[in-house]
């Protein structure tokens, strides 16, 4: 395994992506669907974690897709080398399909529309697109509805197939309520799911690959797994839900750290206002620290007197709100330098808050913790090489 790196100067604020967790993420993740390949969702900068180091951490610990929700994220990926199967999902219309067709791309079609527009992108590349048909099967979102709908969609892409246009590679769709354990919607989807892609098959449709696992059928329901896992927020080591377990209870590991060094620390007496409408006081004479971030860099408002914060080992809470660039806590007296780190989340190893610890206190999701994390604050990324 590489040494860790570390930046030449003390960061205003950074984010740690620690990209050997992530390959033991993936290698964990297989070995929970060990008869399925899989893909490792990096839509969205890869949850906030930088879109292509985590692809290629990814691929070297053995996924064999990709997947992005739009089709600009995944010719990024290609644009900067990524190879083999990239998926891409979330289409308008107008979209760059002929560029997708061109750079290989698996593009999903969920309705009429999408279909006649892959293509006649396809007859102007002069080359078949890579077409995977989604099923809406009770997420009531993307994808076609069973039935006429669905029957109408698998007999023209089939036509358009015998015409060379396109080859049918998968079929596919997303759950609900995976990440709610017993819900009855699971089954339901499952059987819709069957049920359509049987008919697709019985028409002669010959997918490559079926799916509707996302991260939590991946971890909790086996019969889900079909010839692909779709695996995102787990690939980061974050745990779909806390009904499901602990990202240590699947064998995971958190892969960001978000941390900032204090850029003041002062005496103030007690009664004193901190920040914007005061809500908070101080109840005693106290020192404050202010840490330089703040809801433009992601930290979310909805956090504020609840948001925790370690600094020199000891867990503080946000006091009052958080601002654009900054929030503040109540130190109790102690002395930290200036520049003293607070780290804000991270696997936990060293009494640190979690994302998940923040998702509470803001009434949220531990995805959008992280993933929200702004663009002002660097990805700093150690454990680049291959582990081995």
């Amino acid at each position: 395994m590489s040494e860790r790196t570390a930046p030449a100067a003390p960061l205003r604020a950074r984010a740690e992506i620690d990209l050997a967790a992530l390959r033991a993420n993936v290698r964990a993740l297989r070995a929970h669907a060990p008869d399925a390949a899989v893909m490792a969702v990096v839509k969205s900068e890869a949850y906030g974690h930088g879109a292509v180091p985590c692809a290629r951490a990814a691929v070297a610990a053995g996924a064999s897709w990709l997947g992005t929700a739009t089709p600009e994220e995944a010719l990024a990926l290609r644009a900067a080398g990524l190879p083999g199967r990239i998926m891409c999902w979330l289409w308008t219309p107008g979209g760059p399909w002929r560029e997708a067709i061109e750079a290989d791309l698996d593009v999903s079609v969920s309705g009429m529309w999408a279909l006649a527009e892959v293509v006649g992108a396809a007859r102007e590349a002069d080359r078949p697109a890579r077409v995977q048909l989604k099923a809406d099967t009770g997420l009531g979102r993307g994808g076609c509805q069973p039935g006429e709908d669905w029957a109408e969609l698998v007999r023209e892409a089939l036509r358009a197939e015998a015409e060379g246009l396109l080859r049918v590679t998968g079929l596919w769709s997303h759950f609900a309520c995976a990440d709610e354990p017993g819900h009855p919607s699971i089954a339901g989807q499952l059987g819709v799911f069957r049920e359509m892609v049987a008919y697709a098959e019985g028409q002669g449709v010959r997918p490559e690959v079926r799916h509707i696992a996302n991260s939590p059928a991946t971890l909790t329901l086996p019969e889900s797994h079909f010839d692909l896992v779709r695996t995102g927020i787990a690939t980061y080591g974050i745990s779909p839900s806390p009904e499901l377990g602990t990202p240590a209870d699947f064998g995971l590991r958190p892969v960001m750290t978000l941390s900032g060094s204090l850029a003041l620390v002062k005496h103030v007496p007690g009664g004193h206002g901190v920040s914007y409408g005061h809500r908070y006081v101080t109840p005693g004479a106290t020192t404050l620290g202010l840490v330089p971030l703040g809801y433009a860099d992601g930290i979310p408002r909805h956090a504020s007197s609840a948001g925790p914060v370690l600094v020199e080992g000891k867990w503080r809470t946000i006091a009052g709100r958080v601002a654009m660039d900054q929030f503040v806590v109540d130190l109790g007296g102690d002395e930290p330098a200036a520049g003293a780190e607070a780290v804000l989340f991270g696997p936990g190893d060293r009494g640190e808050p979690t994302a998940e610890d923040w998702a509470q206190a803001a009434g949220t999701i531990a995805y959008e913790i992280v993933t929200r994390i702004g663009t002002r604050v660097p990805r700093v990324y150690v454990n680049e090489e291959r582990d081995g």
